[in-house]
């Protein structure tokens, strides 16, 4: 698939502005689309949308096809009269410059209960007839995933695998005494999806009217304690308790000795083969009716990926294992045609990786951090660019680039003065002007770097398990001059 060329900002909805703790789909939401139409740019790229389980983190989420309840805009409900006033007075006083994700889910869980209730005792036809319908069409993973969570839920939140066998183990009995006795329960989860839904179609409807498209991100691991493992067990490599016998990481690397321990379970390729990949049929799908453009995270993990026995300490102990390879991408396409993929092959990459991602016509990834380290061959550096490929400052795994170049040694910041021609006193619109200019299909920076925000304002450490994803911006850090700016680039480099 041929894409224009453009360019955009790289901004998770829990880092927008607003008065619940954590950025939502409301009227903040729309202000950004706003901003980023008036600057002339065609792309906003988000972070995965599903819901945050451990460490908070996108990447680590109950289901691959599930809404995050916690961006459902509160304010939404109160025009649709599924809360009132009175509802929203006991709100907390929450920081405006970070998510505080404890007290923000129970604030957000207080609210959407609220919701759930007045929806039950009120008299809403149109919008009970919308959830029958949102129901019936995703009831092929929306009971799964409410059933989940609301076992989840009385189990005291623990990770499936530790629940009494015949809940982990699917017996059919024990299943629909369970849903006979807690209906409402169920019910209240597939409603929040529902809301969920709805509010980010509408949201991604407003973006495309204003021409922009949004890029999703669809992580190729899910989480072990997720509804899609404990409903399709026979897909992953899990012993008969139900436990994962090997895991997913990367290897030992520059830039860590241990490697990185993802934890993931692995598919069964096979399995996933004999049934033409329709679980990933599914989920592409399912992505791909929410955003227009998927970037496809850890790309190299189909040509092969690091495996690792279950109960490892680190990710030192391991071998590779092939991954699934171009039968994947041929199945995928013969049934849903060519999609628009970003392929994210990143860290170490091999010939089979760079053949996988070319012979599908795939845009690979460029960071332009990662290229004053070498010579002028870097592949990182912009006059080594192809045009197919999608070329960012930074994304949300980096330092800021104001704190890259702060902690960066000499010879990086010396490389990058004379490569840019620049002083070094406008670091983040230096790497924005090296970007924007150069022949990449698409460019994108984080907001942090649109700001020229330090270390502080860092979204993700990869390897820490908690505290990241917590940052926001202020309403006030937008100000007119930087529409006037990012409209002026635009402009230069026909990205507009």
């Amino acid at each position: 698939m041929s894409f224009k060329r453009a360019s955009g900002i790289l901004l998770h909805p829990t880092s927008l502005p607003g008065p619940d703790g954590i950025g939502d789909l409301g009227p903040e939401a729309y202000r950004w689309i706003d901003f980023l139409y008036e600057a002339k740019c065609h792309l906003w790229q988000v972070l995965p949308l599903g819901p945050t389980g451990y460490g908070d983190s996108p990447y680590q989420c109950f289901s691959a096809f599930a809404g995050n309840p916690y961006l459902i805009s509160p304010t939404l409900l109160l025009d649709q009269d599924l809360l009132t006033r009175f509802d929203l007075i006991d709100r907390p006083d929450f920081p405006a410059n970070k998510v505080d994700f404890g007290p923000v889910i129970n604030w957000k869980l207080t609210l959407l209960d609220r919701a759930f209730n007045n929806f039950k005792n009120g008299n809403f036809p149109e919008l009970q007839k919308a959830y029958s319908s949102f129901c019936n069409l995703n009831a092929d993973w929306l009971d799964d995933f409410a059933l989940f969570i609301a076992i989840k839920e009385s189990q005291g939140g623990v990770s499936w695998d530790n629940w009494p066998e015949n809940l982990r183990s699917h017996k059919v009995e024990t299943l629909n005494s369970f849903k006979q006795m807690n209906s409402d329960a169920i019910e209240k989860h597939k409603f929040r999806q529902f809301l969920f839904y709805n509010q980010w179609s509408n949201l991604h409807k407003y973006a495309n009217s204003k021409e922009i498209q949004v890029i999703g991100d669809i992580p190729i691991f899910i989480a072990f304690d997720s509804a899609d493992v404990w409903a399709n067990p026979e897909l992953f490599y899990l012993d008969d308790s139900g436990k994962p016998t090997v895991v997913a990481g990367v290897p030992p690397d520059y830039f860590s000795p241990t490697g990185q321990l993802w934890g993931n379970p692995l598919y069964r390729w096979d399995a996933h083969q004999k049934e033409n990949y329709a679980w990933w049929v599914k989920r592409f799908k399912s992505v791909l009716s929410t955003v227009d453009i998927v970037r496809l995270d850890h790309f190299r993990g189909f040509a092969g990926y690091w495996e690792i026995p279950a109960g490892m300490p680190t990710a030192e102990i391991g071998r590779w294992a092939k991954g699934p390879g171009q039968p994947f991408f041929d199945s995928i396409k013969s049934q849903l045609g060519t999609l628009p993929i970003i392929a994210e092959d990143l860290g170490e990459i091999t010939p089979d990786v760079i053949k996988l991602r070319d012979d599908n016509n795939l845009p690979g990834m460029k960071i332009l951090q990662f290229a004053f380290s070498a010579t002028a061959a870097d592949p990182f550096l912009p006059h080594n660019y192809p045009k197919n490929c999608v070329a960012y400052t930074g994304t949300h795994d980096n330092d800021t680039s104001v704190g890259w170049y702060n902690s960066a040694p000499e010879k990086e910041r010396d490389f990058y003065r004379r490569y840019l021609s620049r002083s070094g006193e406008d670091i983040s619109w230096d790497l924005i002007r090296g970007i924007w200019s150069s022949v990449a299909m698409f460019s994108l920076c984080p907001l942090q770097d649109l700001l020229s925000l330090g270390t502080d304002a860092r979204m993700n450490y990869p390897g820490k398990p908690s505290g990241n994803w917590g940052w926001r911006f202020l309403p006030d850090q937008i100000q007119p001059y930087l529409v006037l700016r990012l409209k002026e680039i635009n402009s230069l480099y026909s990205r507009d």
